[in-house]
C-alpha cells in the first residue's frame, strides 16, 4: 500500500481550507484518511498552517510521500528541514494576535463618558409630541405675518 501525505479540501465554495492528511494513494481526494496531521487556510493573511510536527516526522519516517504542496508546507513549518537534514530555514509567519473584545468594549464605554448623554436617542413619541407642540405656533406666525383683509376687498 502507497501511503501519500496530502491535502483533503474542506470550507465553502470560495474559501478553501485544507487539512493535512495521510492517506491511501488510491483513495479519493476528500476520501477517509488514515490520520490528520495538519491544517492549511491559504485565504487568511497571512496563511495559518499548523502541522503536527511529530507525527508528520513519524509517517515521513515509514514512507509516506508528500505531494508537491505538502512538501512545500513542510518546507515552511521546518519539518522536511529536520527530515531530509537540508539547513534551510523555516518561514511560517506567526498570525496576529487576535484583539481583547473586553478591552476594546471598556476602552470606547471609557470614552463615551466624556460626552453628554442627552441628545443621542429619542423616542418617537417625543419627537411627535415636540411637531405638534410647533405646528401651532408656525399657524399663529403666519397669520400675523399676513395682511389684515378690510371690507373694501369682500
Amino acid at each position: 500500500m502507497a501511503v501519500k501525505i496530502r491535502l483533503k479540501r474542506m470550507g465553502k465554495i470560495r474559501t478553501p481550507q485544507y487539512r493535512i492528511v495521510v492517506m491511501d494513494s488510491r483513495t479519493k481526494r476528500d476520501g477517509r484518511a488514515i490520520e490528520e496531521i495538519g491544517i492549511y487556510q491559504p485565504k487568511n493573511d497571512p496563511s495559518v498552517i499548523t502541522v503536527n510536527s511529530e507525527r508528520a516526522q513519524y509517517w515521513l519516517g515509514v514512507g509516506a510521500q508528500p505531494s508537491d504542496t505538502v512538501k512545500e508546507i513542510l518546507k515552511l513549518s521546518g519539518d522536511w528541514q529536520k527530515f531530509s537534514g537540508e539547513k534551510a530555514p523555516s518561514g511560517i509567519k506567526p498570525q496576529p494576535e487576535k484583539a481583547d473584545k473586553l478591552a476594546l468594549f471598556n476602552a470606547a464605554l471609557a470614552e463615551s463618558d466624556d460626552e453628554p448623554a442627552a441628545g443621542a436617542i429619542t423616542s418617537r413619541r417625543k419627537k411627535a409630541e415636540d411637531a405638534e407642540a410647533e405646528a401651532p405656533a408656525e399657524v399663529e406666525d403666519a397669520a400675523a405675518n399676513e395682511p389684515a383683509e378690510t371690507a373694501d376687498e369682500a
